[in-house]
C-alpha cells in the first residue's frame, strides 16, 4: 500500500507528517518584557537629555519707554 506525499506510517496508521511552525512568545514573557522595559525606563532612563530654556521674551516695540 503506497503512502501519500506529506504523510508517514505508525504502528499501521497513515498519520499527516509535522508542518514546521515558528514558535510563538507566551502572554509570560510578553509581560515580563514590558515589566523590564518599564523598569529600564524608570530607574535607568531614556536617555534623557538637556532641554535648551525657552528663550527669554523680548520687549515689544510698542511698548512705552520709561519715565525717570
Amino acid at each position: 500500500m503506497p503512502v501519500p506525499e506529506g504523510y508517514h506510517v505508525v504502528r499501521s496508521y497513515i498519520r499527516r507528517n509535522p508542518r514546521p511552525h515558528a514558535k510563538r512568545m507566551s502572554g509570560w514573557t510578553i509581560a515580563g518584557i514590558c515589566a523590564a522595559l518599564w523598569l529600564w525606563g524608570h530607574f535607568i532612563g531614556f536617555g534623557q537629555t538637556d532641554t535648551a530654556p525657552p528663550p527669554a521674551p523680548a520687549p515689544a516695540a510698542s511698548a512705552p519707554a520709561a519715565v525717570r
